[in-house]
């Protein structure tokens, strides 16, 4: 997850969403608190393990969805920043899930995803634009 820094201390994330380490919620299987800490060795784990759970809900909730793997990177790294379950129920998902899947629209949903506390926010917004180019195949980081 090339857009997540490194932050060894819990941080509100503009929603009310406490943070820590690699952009990671849930630590030692619960929520972040306000005052919690983390080494780098523990928040790459954290991280490890958000993703796992962050690729299995997707998968299940795009089902038999094709998609390439720039497709795939692009919108799992949208996943895990939003969080999985509300990508699943996000109008990106209900287009791949079109039949036929609606590809390039559900890419471009990917650009409205940059507010926090209902604020545009520079980093997000510069953040969905790499994954909207990822997700169209024209490189960028995911």
């Amino acid at each position: 997850m090339l857009h997540e820094g490194y932050r060894s201390q819990a941080y509100d994330d503009g929603r009310g969403i406490y943070t820590i380490g690699y952009g990671t919620t849930i630590i030692d299987g619960r929520p972040v608190q306000p005052g919690d800490r983390i080494d780098p060795v523990s928040a790459l784990k954290a991280m490890d393990a958000h993703l796992d759970d962050v690729q299995r809900t997707l998968r299940r909730c795009l089902a038999d969805v094709p998609l390439f793997a720039h497709e795939w990177d692009a919108f799992v790294s949208l996943a895990y920043n939003i969080g999985a379950h509300t990508f699943c129920r996000s109008t990106a998902a209900k287009l791949l899930r079109k039949s036929p899947p609606d590809y390039a629209g559900a890419c471009e949903e990917i650009l409205r995803w940059h507010y926090a506390g209902g604020r545009s926010v520079p980093g997000l917004k510069k953040r969905r634009e790499a994954e909207y180019r990822r997700c169209l195949g024209q490189g960028g980081k995911p």
